[in-house]
């Protein structure tokens, strides 16, 4: 039998860098992956394969409705070629979990191909092609998650799908119903919305992308609605049937009336379950709480001592980011160090166009706790870089402390606002203050600029192109 310091089951973002930090810490590692491919649900059919989608589709976008504007012309008619986009977002993702591939035999790290369940605290039996057990001092649980459903749908991965269905399908819907109005939901609906399918989002909130600041989904909703989304929110989902190739949602309005949406696709994209079938974590004393998440404390320490879990299979925002944030901490943990993680700093992004990126507090949350703060805004149509590229919607918000100026939170929608939120990450980490970010020079003309005009705003109003 081998054995092992740690042994990692999940090879997703959080797994695999908690193997090669725990590889480069000097521990022997093994990582087990039920899946015949490494990398997880980010990898395979999440993060990476939904980016690769939405950058084909708005290349394609541009084509149409863009190009002539800057004085391209091209003959002919434009068509999508939905199987090659396919088979190009597949080479994406099977080059990526290669890498993975890659990254595990240079850190000398042992892989297990089959489905981990504990014996004991120290044993783990893997089912694969044969079945394998190992010993392991330290066991590093990174199952992730799967996608949620209503307990009245019946996802038949045909035409009622779930994410994994909507990254593979075999022709464009004529009119895509997404039932949710969250990340996963926007982008994916966003995608077939430039390739030419109707969209209509149903949410159950009162704005979509709810757990983000409210300046963030109003305009958001403001761009979508632009871009000819249909988007339905204070709805309640009650059925979803299907006949043939047409389905029938059928939805309570907050006036208690009932509304029918008719589709030939509907996407369920209602979030994401904590993933612990076959895991047997009772046989090692783990226990899950009444979500299905994995019980850890502030060190990410399950109930059994020498056991610990990450990612989206415990509590908090299921960001393949913030996992990779937690392996590394474990991985130092276990080898005797005192790491640390602010998951006020952990931003989150939605990957639509505009891109929407926030970090720190939104200003619900600074009302509830009674911080008095202040708020500094600056739109994105006035910059020279935004004209020139034609990337006009949106803006960025700075909220500061009213009293020290420092940073609270930042929320921004527009070009390149997954990139730019490091810059508000890497300031409130060193807990700078807004007149810090206004007197840093940023380079002219770029979308970064708004950063520093949002930061000048915040300090008595001193935002210099608005």
């Amino acid at each position: 039998m081998n054995s092992y310091d740690v042994a990692i089951i999940g090879s997703g973002p959080g797994g695999y860098v908690a193997a090669i930090r725990c590889a480069q810490l000097g521990l022997k590692t093994a990582i087990i992956e039920k899946y015949s491919t490494l990398g997880g649900t980010c990898l395979n059919v999440g993060c990476i394969p939904s980016k690769a989608l939405l950058d084909s589709s708005h290349h394609y976008e541009d084509a149409v409705k863009h190009f002539e504007e800057h004085g391209i012309d091209i003959p002919g008619e434009i068509k999508v070629n939905l199987k090659q986009m396919i088979a190009r977002k597949q080479a994406v993702v099977d080059t990526t979990t290669g890498g993975i591939d890659f990254l595990m035999k240079k850190n000398n790290i042992d892989v297990y191909q089959g489905l981990g369940s504990f014996k004991d605290a120290t044993h783990i039996t893997i089912s694969g092609e044969k079945e394998t057990e190992i010993e392991a001092k330290n066991t590093i649980i990174a199952t992730g998650s799967k996608p949620s459903s209503l307990p009245f749908i019946n996802i038949d991965k045909e035409r009622i799908i779930t994410s994994t269905e909507a990254l593979k399908l075999k022709e464009i819907p004529k009119h895509m119903i997404v039932i949710g109005g969250g990340v996963i939901g926007l982008e994916l609906g966003q995608v077939y919305k430039r390739l030419g399918a109707e969209v209509s989002v149903i949410e159950y909130m009162d704005r979509i992308i709810p757990t983000m600041d409210s300046g963030l989904s109003k305009e958001l909703n403001k761009v979508l609605k632009k871009q000819k989304f249909k988007i339905n929110t204070s709805h309640k989902v009650k059925s979803v049937e299907r006949k043939g190739d047409e389905i029938i949602v059928k939805a309570d309005n907050k006036k208690g009336e009932e509304v029918e949406f008719k589709g030939d696709y509907c996407l369920v994209s209602v979030g994401r379950r904590p993933y612990t079938d076959g895991l047997n974590a009772e046989a090692a004393g783990v226990k899950l709480n009444d979500k299905g998440q994995v019980e850890v404390n502030d060190h990410l320490q399950t109930a059994t001592k020498n056991i610990y879990a990450i990612g989206d299979v415990i509590k908090g925002a299921m960001l393949a980011h913030k996992a990779e944030e937690e392996g590394v901490f474990v991985a130092e943990t276990i080898a005797g160090q005192k790491p640390h993680i602010d998951y006020n700093l952990i931003p989150g992004v939605v990957y639509t166009w505009p891109e929407v990126a926030t970090v720190g507090q939104t200003e619900e949350q600074l009302k509830e706790a009674g911080v008095e703060y202040k708020v500094g805004q600056f739109p994105m149509r006035a910059l020279g870089r935004s004209r020139a590229s034609m990337d006009l919607d949106g803006f960025v918000k700075i909220l500061a402390d009213k009293t020290t100026d420092e940073i609270l939170g930042f929320h921004m929608v527009g070009a390149r606002a997954a990139d730019l939120v490091a810059e508000a990450v890497v300031a409130m980490e060193y807990r700078a203050s807004a007149e810090d970010i206004s007197r840093m020079s940023h380079a002219h003309p770029t979308f970064a600029e708004a950063v520093k005009e949002a930061a000048l705003a915040a300090t008595d109003n001193r935002a210099l192109h608005v």
